[in-house]
């Protein structure tokens, strides 16, 4: 029989909860997973396979198809560091417009090459961020995050869907000055009502919640080595990490 190959464990911090995650790094049969999935467009496909690496490779005992967005989208960015480089490369073509020979207006084009560290990488987290929000006096509601499931199945659906069907998944309980209520105890219907029943100004917070809740984003700091344009550029979400 064969001996097996030690595999190193790493530690990081979820950001929502601030529990220590333990992993290993992704292997051969991970890998493979990426590379059947290298041509397929499809998001639901990609969740997929990064929820089945994740539960691979995760060793401690977390629920991945519960984790906020961020949280799963961190543990990858640590996870994709230690098991292949932290070091990712990104190219970026300038938009910014200059003048031809002739005088006439056209776009720069230069492209540019970036090196990000991944482990470099932190969370950020908008001012004032609550996901307790208070509607009345004696009425306020709890929120959690968003999944990455359920952002897969927002995608297509225009600005009003994507908001009703946030503030219908993203609720996790009611209460008010005698009882709580909780949404996995509440029918899809009634909870649509509540939400219809609000004013603008609860909307507003709400939006706010999402607006504010923890990123993963890194800001390149890009100048043109062709025609010195200066831009800052968000980089945000898996896809735009590993392209």
């Amino acid at each position: 029989m064969l001996p097996k190959i030690d595999v190193p464990i790493y530690e990081m911090k979820l950001i929502s909860t601030d529990k220590v995650v333990q992993f290993r790094p992704f292997l051969v049969k991970e890998q493979k997973l990426f590379l059947m999935n290298t041509e397929n467009d499809d998001v639901e496909s990609t969740v997929k396979v990064i929820r089945q690496v994740l539960k691979n490779c995760v060793l401690s005992d977390i629920d991945i198809d519960a984790l906020p967005v961020f949280d799963l989208e961190y543990l990858f960015i640590h996870l994709r560091a230690r098991s292949v480089s932290e070091i990712v490369n990104l190219k970026y073509k300038c938009n910014n417009t200059i003048k031809d020979d002739k005088d006439e207006d056209k776009q720069c084009d230069s492209l540019e090459k970036f090196e990000i560290k991944l482990l470099d990488i932190k969370p950020t987290k908008g001012e004032g961020h609550d996901n307790n929000i208070q509607l009345s006096e004696k009425l306020g509601i709890v929120m959690k995050y968003p999944t990455f499931e359920m952002i897969a199945k927002l995608d297509g659906k225009s600005e009003d869907e994507i908001l009703m069907e946030l503030l219908t998944n993203c609720i996790d309980y009611v209460y008010d000055a005698d009882n709580i209520y909780r949404a996995k105890d509440t029918s899809r219907e009634e909870i649509v009502e509540f939400i219809d029943s609000m004013q603008q100004k609860d909307l507003e917070k709400i939006q706010n919640f999402f607006e504010t809740a923890p990123k993963i984003k890194h800001t390149i700091e890009f100048k043109c080595k062709k025609c010195e344009y200066e831009e800052k550029i968000p980089v945000e979400g898996l896809q735009s990490f590993f392209i």
